[in-house]
């Protein structure tokens, strides 16, 4: 494809000039030279342990600042993929209030649609709409189309950075379908559009459990990314631990943050509302939309999110 585009599902760091001359950010990852800016620790996993606004105040301002001038983000989702957005979108007024500290007030985490200097270009998908990267992942060929159509268009010539996510779908994949609509394909699009990083993602929980359908293809998504050093937003991770790392993956969680206190089979509390009514809101979590669930799931993915932005943009994590 033309310079300028990334490939998002192999990567951990995008350049460090305003253009790529030709080279893969994967290239280089895979061919390190002397440059000190270059590493090879793939593959990059955004999940629970990035989800954190501390996590979050640890990333070099540099970083932040080179992520809002380098990275182009086009985002296909639906519904529960809105919450990574939705997230992103709260966190500008949280943010702006102080929480985070004062270096991070007037507007540092704005986002656009447009490229506008000073703001983190991501454009979002037409949704349930028929525009550019519409609907989700889970309409195969559809979103493969869309992709290849939307980096064939020359008007979309900057973006480097290819993210599209699940509704549904995952819980009723098998191992064969997700390797034929949804692995082999990505790949297929890292080969084609060698400077375009493509993150691959897993799909929300279900309340099935550590038996059902969705784990189990999670894990494969999982262990693909792993092997294949690629890179992965783990959205189902995210949901099975509150901030501080609690886990509740084994206790039948949903999407709505709900789980199984006492293993009766039964979900009866809800770990996100839980942690809200225990920490002061404005300061250790913030109100916002969140499509099917809590809002501190959303304040948790768009944490990871900016996470995952810095390591694409350069940043080695540390």
């Amino acid at each position: 494809m033309k310079n300028g585009l990334i490939v998002l599902s192999l990567i951990s760091f995008l350049f460090f000039n305003n253009s790529c001359s030709g080279n893969s950010l994967l290239n280089e990852l895979k061919n390190p030279g002397d440059d000190s800016d270059t590493l090879t620790n793939l593959p990059i996993i955004a999940d629970h342990s990035y989800a954190n606004k501390e996590t979050l105040q640890q990333i070099p301002l540099s970083a932040l600042e080179k992520t809002k001038a380098n990275l182009h983000i086009a985002y296909g989702h639906t519904s529960h993929g809105s919450q990574i957005t939705s997230g992103m979108t709260g966190l500008v007024s949280f943010a702006n209030n102080g929480a985070l500290g004062n270096q991070y007030v007037n507007d540092f985490f704005a986002w656009e649609e447009s490229s506008n200097t000073g703001t983190l270009h991501l454009l979002e998908g037409d949704g349930y709409g028929d525009g550019p990267l519409d609907h989700d992942a889970g309409y195969y060929p559809s979103w493969y189309n869309e992709t290849v159509e939307f980096l064939e268009n020359p008007s979309n010539s900057q973006y480097n950075v290819i993210i599209w996510s699940w509704c549904g779908q995952v819980s009723s994949k098998t191992e064969q379908t997700m390797i034929d609509q949804y692995l082999d394909p990505m790949n297929q699009l890292e080969q084609t559009y060698p400077d375009v990083t493509f993150v691959y993602m897993t799909g929300h929980l279900d309340g099935s459990g550590l038996t059902g359908n969705l784990h189990l293809r999670n894990e494969q998504i999982r262990d693909y990314c792993r092997k294949n050093k690629k890179v992965l937003f783990d959205f189902a991770d995210i949901e099975c631990y509150d901030p501080h790392g609690t886990y509740f993956g084994n206790k039948i969680p949903n999407d709505n943050c709900d789980y199984d206190s006492n293993n009766d089979g039964s979900r009866d509390k809800n770990w996100a509302t839980e942690w809200q009514n225990s920490h002061t809101e404005d300061v250790d979590w913030y109100k916002c939309s969140s499509a099917h669930s809590q809002a501190l799931n959303a304040n948790m993915k768009a944490y990871a999110a900016w996470w995952l932005w810095a390591r694409l943009a350069g940043w080695d994590g540390k």
